[in-house]
């Protein structure tokens, strides 16, 4: 990864973030808590960036609907992450497979 990957990465983030920073208070409230959960969960393919800016898209949605953000998602936000996670691997699977290996020699 070269210095302009770097930049252009940080360029990306920033301009993200902004979009976040747009949406309604409550709409901040829950992405921050979902990516959050993510970091700790942590889907593999999360630094790809389609998980977080697909997740600002379908609030910007919501926003322009009207609807709030429970509305769109539900009551439980970490159930609601899992089940947008479901088919990914996640750095606990690769955590479990590692214990397994290591009880299993």
């Amino acid at each position: 990864m070269g210095i302009q990957d770097i930049i252009e990465g940080k360029k990306q983030w920033r301009a993200h973030l902004a979009r976040v920073k747009a949406l309604p208070a409550d709409y901040q409230i829950v992405y921050k808590e979902m990516q959050r959960y993510f970091f700790k969960v942590g889907p593999t393919d999360l630094t790809d960036g389609n998980l977080l800016s697909g997740i600002v898209d379908f609030f910007e949605e919501g926003v322009a609907a009207g609807k709030g953000v429970l509305e769109l998602i539900g009551d439980d936000v970490a159930a609601f992450c899992d089940d947008l996670i479901k088919d990914s691997r996640t750095y606990a699977d690769i955590y479990q497979e590692s214990v397994a290996k290591k009880s299993g020699s």
